[in-house]
């Protein structure tokens, strides 16, 4: 019997070119241009034909074409150090139409449109008993800000992938831990700068937040992606699983699910975490066992990616989620549907924090370009007290930017958060990390150093120095005022580590860039060498590795 044959008729492929490109250099060209008519008649007769045998033809374009909406004529997205808008869609930081993001009036001035907060006293009794009881704590005149704005040291590569999170010790001020999205944590005397160890082996991915425990400083919680909760000794390195909710393995991305939000409430003695199906689990943290199920908190299916207990009543629960909400809870009777309130933005929300000191305040951090400000919890709840736009809507290969309030000021008005759109520094593309006043929505400061090229978009203030942490991709960086900086640098100079090569101390100069955004970031040093090309001396290992003196 004779074999069968496939037909062997492929569709036509036709190629679009940009013409305006293209110049003609012959006659032939123009010969070519002449008989133009004829091809497409010609090709049209084909395409019938093959749409006859169902084969449709097979475009190819190579006509440019914007990033944004795909259509030819226009190009849109990052040139250099500025955002060129798409004329298709509204203003990219203010998302309004009628001007582009070069013009917009909220990057030249950050309070624009921004009502300030009132110093009238307040009508409501509850707030007005609850003020009395703070007013020994909050000054009547504002203190000036003190802001960390030089680079002191630095450990360049330090993680194996892009920061997610940064903690500070609860006792030891000169301790920073972050975590990564392989799932390691990092654990470094920014101090003594060369001392540093990291824990390869305590999640198998995104480390997405951590918290110490409140009766033992030498031991932190640490939620996952893999769906676990993790308490480590950092002594040791010895970490134990004390959640897991994929303990089946792996069945499919509709059934994994992985953990985001966390916080503490120690006057209760729970640790409270959060999944991606919407879902609270609380767990004793003197059993280190699970209470009950978990509780519907948010839209069923959408992540929960923040949570914060307040300061001072810890029984209030703040959160807040994918379905573009942040909620406030009553932990004394904590059910599906049974929040205190319900603030709406109009997309995702990164994080929602209450003020450190009072308790009263809420910061929100939205996809949609907006800090959003409630000056109290017992006031007017349904709209926010102020929005100020501030640009901080990204896209992948990068962790989510939350607005942090400064835990050392008395007054609950400044905030810190990285920018996303970069700005033209003499030539240079930097994204700077900002300072706001949030009673007026004042950008107070920008910091930057020429350096740091990439997006720093985890940033972290120190509870009781004037010390900022920040993480740039894989990169830590320890910013501290210009005047404290002056004096260190007489007495001993300025130190950075650089991983992954033969770590030096940079007396000055220039570093290696920190490294791309993307998760598989290439290196780029004087030869711009890629880090693939070089075994990394900073590797996973089940024991804590220490960097080479």
């Amino acid at each position: 019997m004779a074999p069968e044959t496939r037909n062997r008729l492929f569709p036509k492929v036709v190629i679009e070119r940009d013409t305006e490109s293209e110049q003609s250099s012959s006659d032939d060209e123009e010969e070519e241009e002449e008989e133009d008519p004829v091809k497409e008649e010609t090709k049209n007769e084909v395409g019938f034909d093959l749409m006859k045998k169902g084969k449709v033809p097979i475009t190819i374009t190579l006509k440019k074409c914007c990033k944004v909406c795909k259509q030819p004529g226009h190009q849109a997205g990052f040139q250099g150090a500025n955002y060129i808008d798409c004329p298709m869609k509204p203003c990219y930081l203010c998302k309004l139409p009628g001007h582009t993001t070069m013009t917009c009036p909220h990057k030249v001035a950050t309070q624009h449109g921004v009502i300030p907060a009132t110093l009238r006293n307040t009508r409501n009794p509850l707030q007005f008993v609850f003020e009395r009881q703070l007013t020994p704590r909050i000054p009547l005149v504002k203190p000036t800000y003190v802001i960390p704005d030089q680079v002191s040291c630095a450990v360049i590569r330090y993680h194996s992938r892009r920061i997610t999170s940064l903690e500070f010790h609860p006792t030891n001020n000169n301790i920073l831990l972050s975590g990564d999205k392989k799932g390691q944590v990092g654990i470094w005397d920014f101090s003594k700068v060369h001392e540093k160890t990291v824990y390869g082996n305590i999640h198998s991915c995104i480390v997405n937040n951590m918290r110490f425990k409140p009766s033992n400083d030498d031991t932190i919680y640490a939620a996952s992606s893999d769906g676990t909760v993790s308490s480590t000794d950092l002594e040791t390195g010895i970490s134990t699983s004390l959640m897991n909710l994929n303990p089946g393995g792996w069945q499919g991305p509709k059934s994994w699910r992985m953990l985001y939000g966390m916080d503490i409430n120690s006057d209760k003695g729970v640790v409270l975490v959060a999944d991606n199906f919407g879902l609270l689990y609380c767990m004793d943290m003197r059993s280190n066992s699970q209470i009950g199920k978990g509780i519907l908190i948010h839209k069923k299916g959408s992540k929960v990616v923040g949570l914060h207990c307040n300061p001072v009543q810890p029984e209030l629960l703040l959160s807040c989620g994918n379905d573009h909400f942040a909620r406030i809870w009553d932990m004394r009777r904590l059910e599906s549907g049974g929040s205190i309130y319900d603030l709406a933005h109009r997309r995702v929300v990164n994080s929602a924090y209450f003020s450190p000191l009072s308790g009263t305040k809420i910061l929100t951090t939205s996809q949609d370009n907006r800090l959003r400000i409630w000056d109290s919890i017992f006031g007017n709840m349904e709209t926010p007290s102020r929005e100020i736009v501030h640009s901080h809507d990204f896209n992948r290969h990068l962790t989510a930017f939350r607005a942090e309030w400064d835990p050392k000021d008395p007054s609950e008005t400044l905030a810190v958060i990285g920018r996303y759109i970069s700005e033209n520094y003499n030539g240079t593309a930097l994204h700077p990390i900002d300072y706001i006043d949030t009673s007026t929505g004042e950008l107070v400061a920008e910091v930057m150093d020429p350096n740091i090229t990439t997006i720093s978009p985890v940033n972290k203030l120190h509870p009781r120095d004037d010390v900022l942490a920040s993480g740039s991709s894989r990169s830590l960086f320890i910013w501290k005022p210009k005047e404290r900086c002056e004096v260190l640098e007489k007495e001993d100079e300025k130190r950075i580590v650089i991983c992954g090569q033969d770590e030096k101390k940079r007396k000055s100069g220039k570093w290696p860039n920190g490294g791309s955004d993307d998760d598989d970031d290439m290196f780029s040093g004087k030869g711009k060498k890629s880090l693939k090309s070089k075994k990394s001396d900073l590797k996973s290992t089940n024991l804590p590795r220490k960097a080479k003196r």
